[in-house]
């Protein structure tokens, strides 16, 4: 490892304590964030292969729902399963989605990214949004994104992306600059925590996902696409 690079440092895996759930889902309402995760569906609704979207679509560690439901509310023909291993976190986006009367076709269930629990090719696109950093190992989690998408189904994951240690002083003072109080501790960990392009290019490999295109959004996050076979 050489000098420059900022040794990784995990978080927990779940975020289920309430002071951690109730920020998370307040912030999510803020201008900057409400905009980050609008872009998050703005680039998922763009792989939508023609016409309007209707189908399943699979949401691996959806938190409080806010994306999920974003986009249902966008596209009135699609089904959306979010899973999350917080159970507080699914009991939030539960609430959320009966109130904006989405219930009958967006569904919230406790669930591991690394054991989805939905059989094979189920789903037409299965989508990611700042999960990849909570992972020690995410291998296991890529690996069950594919089998359960279609074989001509869309991968989208997002993420934060770690930055050198000369780099991690700015790049948390100016990215970190919307948040205050537990919010900017959480977004500091995760930062942390968060991967590499060359990391994230290494787990594609392994997980059979080699052709997948990985683009950088700004110099705060990563992510990949993948598509079957059409």
């Amino acid at each position: 490892m050489s000098w420059l690079e900022l040794e990784r440092k995990p978080e927990p895996e779940v975020m289920s304590g309430a002071d951690e759930v109730s920020a998370y889902a307040s912030a999510a309402g803020q201008q900057h964030l409400d905009a980050l995760d609008n872009t998050f569906v703005d680039h998922l609704l763009s792989l939508w292969p023609g016409g309007t979207p209707a189908g399943r679509l699979l949401d691996v560690g959806c938190g409080p729902g806010n994306i999920t439901l974003k986009i249902a509310q966008r596209c009135p023909r699609l089904w959306i399963v979010g899973v999350d291993r917080s159970t507080n976190m699914v009991r939030v986006a539960r609430r959320a989605a009966a109130e904006l009367r989405l219930g009958n076709r967006v569904f919230f269930q406790p669930g591991h990214a690394g054991q989805i629990p939905f059989a094979g090719g189920v789903f037409d696109i299965v989508f990611s949004n700042s999960v990849l950093h909570h992972l020690s190992d995410p291998l296991p989690a890529l690996e069950e994104m594919l089998r359960v998408a279609k074989p001509d189904g869309t991968i989208l994951l997002r993420d934060l992306r770690r930055p050198s240690r000369l780099a991690f002083p700015w790049h948390a003072r100016w990215y970190g600059r919307h948040y205050s109080g537990i919010m900017k501790r959480l977004f500091e960990d995760s930062v942390r925590a968060a991967y590499t392009p060359e990391e994230l290019a290494g787990l594609l490999g392994r997980s059979g996902m080699s052709k997948a295109h990985l683009f950088l959004h700004e110099r705060s996050h990563m992510g990949f696409v993948y598509r079957g076979q059409h």
